[in-house]
């Protein structure tokens, strides 16, 4: 399969504004992949699919995930936001047969983050964060740290995760948190 399939693929399973947001990543990532070094095709392919699961019944989700015998820990069984990226990963390994582990990776931690995240797997996460239709408030100042660094955008995304959980009062992934204090210590 090919990119352009994998389009047909997202298309069928999301709505229209999901279908652009992917299309989007999808750019975003070829664009930073190419600026920071890493594969500009593998960027492609996980921005396009990174999201295959979002719209999926969370039943469904919660179903690949026990499929695939992957055991959600507790924040993750509550943060129904983190399945689709878990779901994602497993969906995309079993039924489109990507064994390639830097894009599962990319897919599985694009919402969350995690330590010793390969130069992919930040790719997606902050392509996500910036893609062009996105308009949250902070989205220039994450695109003008994507510009600068990755460790500067990594940071910033994480942080803006973070801070929106806790004044939620909702449980923040102790990956995010591996990731952030990763970020800072080094």
């Amino acid at each position: 399969m090919n990119y352009d399939d994998y389009k047909e693929i997202i298309k069928s399973r999301m709505s229209k504004d999901r279908y652009i947001h992917s299309v989007n990543v999808a750019k975003e990532a070829v664009r930073l992949a190419k600026k920071y070094g890493a594969d500009p095709e593998k960027a492609e392919i996980a921005g396009i699919l990174h999201d295959i699961t979002k719209e999926t019944p969370p039943e469904e989700q919660l179903k690949i995930i026990e499929d695939n015998g992957i055991i959600l820990n507790n924040v993750q069984k509550f943060s129904k936001k983190l399945w689709h990226s878990i779901s994602g990963s497993a969906y995309v390994k079993q039924h489109l047969g990507i064994e390639d582990e830097d894009i599962l990776n990319a897919i599985k931690y694009h919402t969350s983050g995690r330590a010793n995240m390969s130069l992919l797997e930040k790719v997606i996460f902050i392509a996500d964060f910036t893609g062009a239709e996105r308009d949250y408030d902070g989205v220039d100042i994450m695109r003008e740290k994507a510009e600068r660094s990755l460790e500067e955008a990594m940071e910033y995304g994480l942080i803006f995760t973070i801070k929106d959980l806790a004044e939620r009062r909702l449980p923040i992934d102790i990956n995010a948190l591996e990731a952030y204090n990763q970020i800072v210590i080094e």
